[in-house]
């Protein structure tokens, strides 16, 4: 029994990140910063957020606010529709213990 693998204490987290502009940031010209949707890895939220902004800042970004939106099972009991595609890149997130960007929203002055 002792090459019996434990089950993984990993869960995936949907996090919003608020970042603001920082050379080479790779953001759209004109915007004053953007939102990132991620799905991250760890054993709890706080170490999910910890590795999202880490990621993040070795990517040359800016990240000035996180915020949780729980775990698949937390956000299914709250009632969010979850695509299949969501779906699929949070079992990647898991799978490779990654920071996943989901999708990008630029933020620009009017």
């Amino acid at each position: 029994m002792a090459n019996e693998k434990k089950p993984s204490r990993q869960k995936v987290f949907t996090l919003l990140v608020e970042v603001g502009r920082k050379a080479g940031d790779g953001l759209p010209d004109g915007a004053t910063g953007a939102a990132l949707m991620c799905f991250a890895s760890g054993v709890d939220e706080a170490e999910a957020v910890r590795e999202t902004v880490a990621v993040l800042k070795q990517a040359e970004m800016n990240p000035l606010d996180v915020s949780g939106y729980g775990t698949l099972d937390e956000r299914l009991e709250e009632g969010h529709d979850i695509s299949d595609d969501e779906r699929e890149l949070m079992g990647r997130a898991l799978a490779e213990n990654a920071v996943i960007v989901a999708q990008m929203t630029p933020f620009y002055d009017q």
